[in-house]
């Protein structure tokens, strides 16, 4: 099932989800597994913005010289929507795996505007007005590499309606999970799938 998607990977980006942070259970188990097993690989697994420009911008300049054609980019909820935005921008050169992305984030964060609090942290921010607005403008019109982009959808997802994910990623490589949740608390269930899409071979066993 892996991509076609040109070279081994060397480098790989996670992005979180909103209000969670690099201390996610699925980035700290992605990170250990690359540090275990491809030391080679380049991890890079920032804190984000809650500006969708500035977090953009961010994963612009923090990647600026990385090779595209050997890069994996993973996203989680939002960082799945993040991830979709950005290989789209690279003219979707770079492999893509989405769990559980938003699909639109511009409608399901109107109620969140305001100051709220991260998930792994007492760090207290304030989502405003104008991000709902950067988020319509920056939500890509197509998927125009399905065949490198995979997407993890679990049904029993109580955030995000995973039929509008199925819908988005249809003509993408899919694996649909019966049950689950929106965190993906059962990541070892797809984590294997993800780590095949992406040519992650075990180098280290």
């Amino acid at each position: 099932m892996s991509a076609d998607g040109g070279r081994p990977v060397s480098h790989l980006l996670y992005l979180h989800g909103f209000r969670s942070s690099p201390q996610s259970t699925k980035a700290r188990r992605f990170r250990d597994w690359v540090h275990a097993h491809r030391p080679d690989i380049h991890w890079w697994c920032p804190q984000l913005p809650p500006s969708p420009r500035d977090a953009i911008a961010l994963l612009a300049q923090g990647t600026a010289d990385w090779p595209l054609a050997r890069t994996a980019v993973v996203g989680s909820s939002l960082g799945g929507f993040y991830a979709t935005v950005l290989a789209e921008r690279w003219a979707q050169v770079v492999r893509v795996v989405v769990l559980n992305p938003a699909v639109h984030p511009d409608r399901d964060l109107a109620d969140r505007i305001g100051e709220t609090t991260a998930w792994h942290s007492d760090e207290r921010f304030f989502f405003r007005p104008e991000y709902i607005t950067d988020l319509r403008d920056m939500k890509p019109s197509a998927i125009t590499r399905p065949d490198l982009c995979f997407a993890v959808i679990a049904k029993g997802d109580e955030v995000l309606d995973w039929r509008d994910m199925a819908a988005r990623y249809a003509s993408c490589p899919m694996l649909v999970l019966e049950g689950n949740d929106h965190a993906l608390s059962d990541f070892e269930a797809s984590f294997a799938a993800v780590r095949d899409f992406l040519g992650l071979e075990n180098r280290c066993a």
